[in-house]
């Protein structure tokens, strides 16, 4: 499971989740869309919708990639402990594991029902430039990863002042992006 905002999701997030599947026993990779992060403002952030469609374009050749808007019609803001515990008791012959940056790591114990999450269900963590903090647990599995410092605050201002994000975009992203005139 691969929880975001994605506002936009970018190039960098598409890296990380091919990563993690191809080098972990994970059958696929799950993105969830979160419509409310309990940790974030909301006033930068596109509809949930467009946020949606934008993950779907970017992850629609990759056969291994699940979207998910499960968040949407959940109480707000998202808990991940709610998202995995539903999502548990609707696909009881799955397991589920939380794909995180090892950034997330130092406010992790500040989460919601954090120690269940680690108990049942694992996580996956990835290494962020300069941010990533190791904790050890029989349950937390470090990936091997391109160490990407890519932002989505970054792609916005970079939209905003007119300058060029192609290599950090999807192309059909980029095309919604522009069609729709977001972050601008």
């Amino acid at each position: 499971m691969f929880f975001g905002s994605f506002n936009p999701i970018h190039i960098g997030h598409l890296i990380i989740a091919d990563t993690v599947q191809d080098q972990t026993e994970l059958e696929e990779v799950w993105f969830v869309v979160s419509p409310q992060n309990p940790h974030k403002s909301n006033s930068t952030l596109l509809h949930e919708f467009d946020r949606l469609k934008m993950v779907e374009l970017a992850t629609a050749d990759h056969f291994k990639f699940r979207v998910t808007d499960v968040e949407f019609n959940m109480p707000r803001p998202s808990y991940t402990i709610d998202t995995l515990t539903y999502l548990t008791e609707k696909h009881p012959g799955k397991e589920f594991y939380l794909i995180l940056g090892g950034d997330n790591l130092t406010h992790f114990h500040k989460w919601k029902n954090s120690q269940e999450i680690l108990n049942q269900y694992g996580i996956y963590v990835y290494p962020r430039p300069g941010k990533s903090k190791k904790i050890d647990h029989e349950h937390i599995h470090y990936v091997e990863a391109p160490l990407l410092d890519i932002s989505a605050t970054f792609i916005r201002k970079t939209i905003r002042r007119g300058g060029s994000v192609r290599y950090l975009l999807h192309p059909h992203v980029l095309d919604y992006i522009r069609d729709k005139k977001f972050f601008l």
